[in-house]
């Protein structure tokens, strides 16, 4: 059913279906949603956050796919760490930082069960991880006032900053490309995520 409606909005990537298929999504949600994990609808998983309804997780793998068949990927906003596990699946080298300690606790729990190999971190995203740069493709799923400078600078040479801007009820997705010193820019669909916290993004 999931992978279904995947298809009826435009994913049609077969390594990104292929994923939807294998990485089991109501092991990311508390046991009272395990009867609607695989329809295309966002759950809360605590702290006022939420885990991202499939088509928003996919449109964003897709684009890494697009550009990527192998690299290292940041991720900002674990939460519940579904989205990482999807690029752990695809074969991508997967950092994650989560800023609240309760899901950070609980990613690094499923992350241990299932046997990922997931490099996680608890801090604040909007600085993303300086040691492990720099990132062919940096992933945030969480929605920022503007481009976190800290973030464009982790870029490889031709990587993607993918990042949601607008206010706090909707954002566009935008694609930052660095090619050389020059960051171009492009936009892409809208949609509505929690805040991105920080110090380069909302502040608490």
């Amino acid at each position: 059913m999931m992978v279904e409606k995947l298809q009826e909005y435009g994913i049609s990537d077969p390594k990104v279906l292929d994923a939807f298929l294998n990485v089991k999504r109501h092991l990311f949600v508390d046991s009272m949603f395990w009867d609607c994990a695989y329809d295309d609808s966002p759950f809360p998983i605590g702290s006022s956050q939420t885990i991202s309804q499939p088509y928003t997780v996919a449109y964003m793998t897709s684009i890494i796919v697009s550009h990527y068949h192998t690299g290292k990927i940041l991720e900002v906003g674990t939460g519940s760490g579904y989205q990482a596990a999807i690029l752990n699946y695809l074969k991508y080298k997967v950092f994650t930082i989560e800023r609240i300690e309760m899901l950070y606790k609980k990613s690094e729990k499923i992350f241990k069960e299932l046997g990922l190999n997931i490099a996680l971190r608890l801090g604040d995203g909007t600085l993303g991880w300086h040691e492990m740069a720099p990132y062919d493709a940096i992933i945030v799923t969480a929605g920022s006032p503007d481009v976190p400078k800290s973030l464009l600078e982790q870029l490889n040479e031709n990587g993607r900053l993918i990042i949601p801007i607008g206010n706090s009820e909707k954002q566009r997705m935008m694609i930052y490309h660095r090619q050389g010193n020059t960051i171009y820019e492009s936009s892409a669909n809208m949609f509505a995520f929690v805040p991105l916290i920080g110090k380069e993004g909302w502040k608490e």
